[in-house]
């Protein structure tokens, strides 16, 4: 199980308190990843390589992040993020001159500093987050996220007691979906630096959320009768500029398409995760990629961004996908904390 944010009631290792929890037999082990934004695609790595291998036959692959009780940084010293990386790190990667700052950046610093090297505007970027809220809303109009979703129970959570108080009532479709427009967003103050072009409407939603994959050999599947839905047919993960920090996914897009022995065009539908907008269009840019086909129902911009869920949830989208369109194959791939990216290229059966 992915969990950026080891602390508190994530800490301890959450994935085999999810298995506890989920009444599981107690024999069913748990792990949980830390590889940042990545953490769950790097979970379903991890459980693809062990089948692969024959050490296990079936494996979940999962990823949690419950951002509203378990904030960002809360595991660093002070919440401040950079002061994790010490001293030997931040000389390493000397000064960052444009923004006044020393060694590694934040990510929406990062994020300017893909604006810089692309040259993107920010009208460029607001396009890009309302199309993704819009396609989004279809999505959710059109009934696409139906079977992806599990109804949850309300919990409220009250702030200064911690008394936890539960409802009647379910919650079936996620919440952060805007009706938005073009003035709306360029209305948006710059969220990390003055004159800056990062916003909050241009930039991931601070959310709630889970996911979980089932994996397991073709073998063990033929055994039980079930009927795969797709392959994982490559893997990548490569580490690239820590001071820019999210322009990783170009690397290990063009590595993954290699190993594969396919071109960018052969790709049927593209999720890249929004955790900015740069990001994608800084991706677009270099890959040739065809806009069509990316993140055709939104992203992390419209439907938020829970850190170590997304990559399990991203899955969980591209293959319904393929399913929905009769596509072959399909590329995940997203930035991660201190400059890396996983690539994950898979293929519908059936």
């Amino acid at each position: 199980m992915g969990c950026v944010t080891q602390v508190g009631p994530q800490s301890t290792n959450v994935a085999r308190t999810a298995v506890l929890a989920a009444g599981w037999p107690t024999s069913v082990p748990g792990t949980t990843v830390d590889r940042q934004c990545g953490s769950s695609q790097q979970a379903i790595h991890f459980a693809a390589q062990s089948i692969m291998s024959g050490a296990n036959d079936v494996v979940v692959a999962a990823g949690i992040e419950c951002m509203s009780t378990v904030p960002m940084f809360s595991n660093a010293p002070d919440g401040d993020i950079r002061a994790v990386y010490g001293d030997v790190v931040q000389d390493r990667f000397g000064d960052q001159e444009s923004y006044g700052l020393r060694g590694l950046v934040p990510q929406g610093i990062s994020a300017e500093l893909i604006c810089d090297r692309w040259q993107l505007s920010r009208s460029e970027l607001d396009d890009y987050s309302l199309r993704s809220h819009q396609l989004a809303a279809a999505a959710r109009d059109s009934g696409r996220f139906d079977s992806q979703l599990v109804p949850v129970q309300v919990r409220r959570r009250d702030r200064e007691t911690g008394a936890v108080s539960v409802s009647d009532s379910m919650l079936q479709a996620d919440e952060c979906i805007r009706d938005t427009s073009r003035e709306a967003l360029a209305g948006l103050a710059p969220a990390f630096v003055p004159n800056g072009r990062i916003t909050a409407g241009n930039s991931s939603q601070i959310v709630d959320g889970s996911a979980a994959v089932l994996l397991m050999s073709a073998t063990r599947a033929a055994e039980l009768g079930l009927r795969p839905r797709a392959a994982i047919r490559h893997m990548a993960v490569v580490g690239a500029d820590p001071v820019e920090m999210l322009s990783a996914p170009m690397p290990a897009t063009a590595r993954v398409l290699a190993r594969a022995g396919l071109s960018i065009s052969d790709i049927d539908r593209y999720e890249v995760n929004e955790a900015f907008a740069p990001v994608v269009l800084a991706w677009l840019h270099d890959t040739k990629a065809s806009l069509d086909r990316l993140n055709v129902n939104g992203g992390g911009i419209s439907l938020g961004h829970p850190l170590g869920a997304s990559g399990a949830k991203l899955m969980t989208t591209l293959l319904c996908e393929l399913e929905r369109t009769g596509g072959r194959y399909g590329l995940q791939t997203m930035c991660e904390g201190g400059g890396m990216a996983n690539a994950t290229i898979i293929e519908r059966l059936g």
